[in-house]
């Protein structure tokens, strides 16, 4: 059994999530589609040693055939059936009781009244007949003396309902649910329910099977991956990177999702402002910072003054300045985070990319710088191939960094598969960026 994402659902999440640079957590989402029935679809699998039965191409669905037919004119009887409901005259006489099935909560009217056996047979053979008899049936009839309830009964008499057919011309028309069900048993029941290896349901529709084995089945596994949702983050880490998402690891190995490449600010990039510099510095001395946060660690605040931020070497600057550095602020982080530089995560925290490409890099050099060679020419020879092994060290850690992020592989490279999803033990863990469920993509 599958928990699948519902195609509208998910659609809603990619524009939302295309829409901004903002990465949301792929533990949260996954979640957030098992949350409601309307986000997902169920799809089931038939072991070998277990038969799966379904009416027709998108009836019900069951492990047992023979309770699928007894209850198959119920589940499809709208597909072949055209229902009328129309009110007659109300029933005139003074009725002191009235005759309820306990199992059904349906009433039968007066056991005095001339239609009350039709009724209690046609009930009888319609929903219990095939699991007791009809005279342990009569047993389960109870008589209710309160006015409301005879009243209530009235009203329901009045009621007529009529059956006709819809693949049949000229229609014929049945007065009764017993005369059209014996007629759908003889016309139409052979041959329409099928044995089927697999089957999808609607995340509505699984939650209202009448198959009691299989209603317990999907609740049972739903409860089990609701609390580690590792499937459903499969299944949409597959899939973002299909719509041309990318999926990375982030602190705690916790998977996010986004529309921006991470791309590691480098102390190679000389072409970019000082402000630009401080604000990642600032960012790397405290991580998950908000954007609150960070203008005040930036900009001195005049009405907060000098026990907000300003030191006595400081002077607090005017307002105008003030409202001229945090467009500019806003302005340097907008190129951050469109560039990858920066991660700001759906609940307003920044942070930056991981440096695992970098990391590896540093250490590779200085283990090369270590080694002194005893004479020139294999000192030359030496450096060729520290040099080599250095290049293709870094490529590897490259091509790593770009595969966990999602981001498309080298010509050589397969393309990635889902493998880098967290284990349900991390899922379980918590993320560092907590979504609610009305922050994106409800459907």
């Amino acid at each position: 059994m599958k928990f699948l994402p519902r195609t509208a659902a998910f659609e809603n999440v990619v524009a939302q999530i295309k829409s901004s640079s903002v990465a949301y957590s792929l533990f949260a989402l996954a979640r957030l589609f098992l949350e409601k029935a309307t986000r997902h679809d169920v799809k089931l699998t038939a072991p070998p040693e277990v038969s799966l039965f379904q009416l027709g191409e998108d009836g019900a669905v069951s492990v047992d055939r023979h309770f699928l037919e007894r209850n198959a004119f119920r589940s499809a009887q709208s597909d072949f059936y055209k229902i009328d409901v129309t009110e007659t005259e109300p029933i005139k006489g003074n009725f002191t009781n009235v005759a309820r099935d306990r199992l059904s909560g349906t009433f039968l009217g007066p056991t005095n009244h001339h239609d009350y056996q039709r009724r209690l047979r046609n009930l009888y053979e319609q929903r219990f007949s095939w699991r007791m008899s009809f005279a342990d049936y009569q047993r389960q009839i109870q008589i209710v003396t309160d006015a409301a309830e005879i009243e209530k009964w009235r009203e329901d008499a009045r009621k007529v309902t009529t059956y006709s057919t819809v693949r049949e011309e000229p229609p014929i028309t049945f007065s009764s649910a017993a005369e059209a069900e014996r007629h759908f048993e003889k016309h139409y029941l052979p041959g329409l329910a099928r044995t089927v290896s697999e089957v999808s349901i609607d995340g509505p529709a699984s939650r209202r099977m009448q198959d009691r084995v299989l209603n317990k089945v999907i609740e049972n596994e739903w409860n089990r991956e609701t609390k580690s949702p590792s499937p459903m983050m499969q299944e949409l880490a597959a899939r973002f990177r299909e719509v041309g998402l990318y999926v990375f690891r982030h602190r705690r190995g916790m998977l996010f999702v986004t529309s921006i490449y991470p791309r590691p600010f480098t102390s190679e990039q000389t072409a970019v402002s000082s402000q630009v510099r401080t604000i990642v510095d600032a960012i790397a001395a405290q991580p998950r910072i908000g954007r609150k946060e960070l203008a005040d660690k930036l900009i001195i605040d005049p009405q907060r003054g000098v026990e907000a931020n300003a030191t006595p070497a400081r002077s607090v600057p005017a307002a105008d300045e003030i409202e001229r550095a945090k467009l500019a602020l806003a302005s340097d982080l907008l190129w951050l985070t469109s560039s990858g530089h920066v991660i700001e995560f759906n609940d307003g925290s920044l942070d930056l990319p991981r440096v695992k490409a970098k990391r590896r890099e540093q250490e590779i050099a200085e283990s090369s710088a270590a080694v002194v060679p005893a004479t020139l020419e294999h000192s030359e020879g030496g450096s060729a191939a520290e040099k080599e092994n250095e290049q293709a060290a870094a490529s590897a850690a490259d091509k790593e960094a770009r595969v966990e992020a999602g981001a498309p592989p080298a010509a050589e490279e397969k393309p990635g598969g889902v493998g880098v999803l967290a284990t349900p033990e991390h899922s379980e863990g918590g993320s560092p960026a907590t979504e609610s469920a009305e922050e994106i993509g409800g459907s």
